[in-house]
């Protein structure tokens, strides 16, 4: 009987399970994870309701974010990863601050405030007017007016243009 013929994993590919150290002591009665528990990409991601590929995304723009990474790259969230991301995502996406406005609360307050901002503990402040205006794309009024006469031209011309491209009544 050779390698291929038998049934299961080929024997040169062992699954890796999660290490011991890493693995949670004991389930819930529900079968959930202890608080203390790491957890998967995939369990942060659905806990906090964020694509796995934003958390991957937010570890290159937060440098405090560092799950433990095992063979293969596999992520594992420890308690005050998940506690920091959801910070993070409270300030992104609930509060609107951009990404430099995150950083900098991070910055100024440290881990422990977002964390606590994560876990409803603390409020911060609303963001700053900069960042509210480069991500609402607010204009000031010198702009604002020179922008509308510029809109109103453009209609003017695509008025010309849609009267050049109707056939003239026969």
């Amino acid at each position: 009987m050779t390698r291929q013929d038998r049934s299961g994993p080929p024997l040169n590919r062992r699954r890796t399970a999660m290490p011991p150290a890493l693995a949670a002591e004991h389930l819930s009665e529900a079968g959930e994870k202890s608080a203390y528990a790491f957890r998967t990409i995939s369990e942060v991601s659905e806990e906090l309701d964020v694509p796995q590929h934003v958390l991957r995304f937010w570890e290159t723009r937060f440098g405090q974010i560092r799950p433990v990474k095992r063979a293969g790259g596999r992520r594992y969230y420890r308690p005050n990863d998940v506690e920091l991301v959801a910070g993070i995502r409270q300030l992104l996406h609930v509060q609107r601050y951009t990404i430099a406005g995150a950083q900098r609360v991070l910055k100024e307050n440290g881990v422990r405030f977002v964390q606590a901002v994560g876990r409803g503990e603390a409020v911060a402040a609303e963001p700053l007017v900069q960042d509210a205006e480069a991500e609402t794309g607010a204009f000031a009024d010198p702009e604002r007016a020179a922008l509308a006469v510029a809109l109103d031209e453009l209609r003017a011309c695509r008025a010309l243009l849609d009267g050049l491209r109707t056939p003239p009544d026969a």
